[in-house]
């Protein structure tokens, strides 16, 4: 018995000793830490989704007022090369300048100029089509819904859509590449399948961007923005063009 009683007091003093506090106090100090860990990735991701919306709401309205001054302007078209030019020219600015105060301005100067852009495609549209404001509108309310959706659907699923990305930049630049195909040979149905091409595209991108955002795979929130501006600017040129098609009357 007594050699028992003895035997059960250095087990106990064995397991309540020191070596177990500190067993349990590097136990605490790595959850506490993985907690930590946590809630630092949560706050970083929640602030990277508000600035992210925020200049994304800024960008859209500065390049939606540019739109309607180019408009009521009646201002030329610049041509497709110049398009081109100033569009991968700022895009590249905003991609070397993101990570600075300058990124700022480049987004401005991008989202600016595709509005200065966009202006003479809607006056094209409004003298066009007997219905060309309601195209517009239509277009607007498309745009909208499917961009909210879509967030949504990412916000709420909880999943991480990278497993996308190959299979979009393929998507996107076949379509680019049909879509000057389509304007350089003047091939009407072909252009017509690349809006539908991009509809389906611009709405993957949109998961796919938001999803990166949410999980910590975008944490710069100027290029998170003109991802997304990217992908509203050329969805609504996409449903506007296959509205006129479908819609529009002359």
């Amino acid at each position: 018995m007594a050699r028992r009683a003895l035997r059960d007091n250095v087990f106990e003093s064995t397991i309540s000793g020191p070596g177990h506090s500190r067993v349990n106090e590097v136990a605490m100090s790595v959850e506490n830490t993985t907690y930590s860990s946590r809630a630092q990735t949560a706050l970083a991701t929640n602030s990277v989704l508000r600035n992210t919306y925020m200049l994304l709401s800024a960008t859209l309205l500065f390049s939606a007022t540019i739109a309607g001054i180019t408009a009521a302007m009646n201002l030329p078209y610049p041509g497709m090369i110049i398009t081109l030019v100033g569009y991968f020219g700022l895009l590249f600015t905003v991609n070397k300048t993101a990570n600075s105060g300058w990124g700022l301005v480049s987004i401005f100067a991008l989202t600016g100029f595709m509005g200065y852009t966009l202006g003479p495609i809607i006056n094209m549209y409004l003298t066009q089509f007997s219905n060309g404001a309601e195209l517009v509108t239509m277009a607007m309310g498309g745009t909208g819904a499917i961009f909210v959706g879509m967030s949504a659907y990412a916000l709420m699923s909880g999943k991480r859509f990278n497993q996308w990305a190959g299979m979009l930049m393929i998507g996107i630049v076949v379509a680019f590449v049909m879509s000057i195909i389509a304007v350089v040979f003047s091939i009407p149905a072909l252009s017509m399948a690349v809006s539908f091409m991009f509809v389906l595209l611009m709405s993957g991108l949109i998961v796919y961007q938001t999803g990166e955002i949410v999980h910590g795979g975008e944490t710069n929130y100027i290029l998170a923005t003109v991802t997304l501006f990217v992908t509203i600017y050329n969805l609504f040129l996409s449903l506007l063009q296959l509205l006129g098609v479908f819609a529009g009357d002359e």
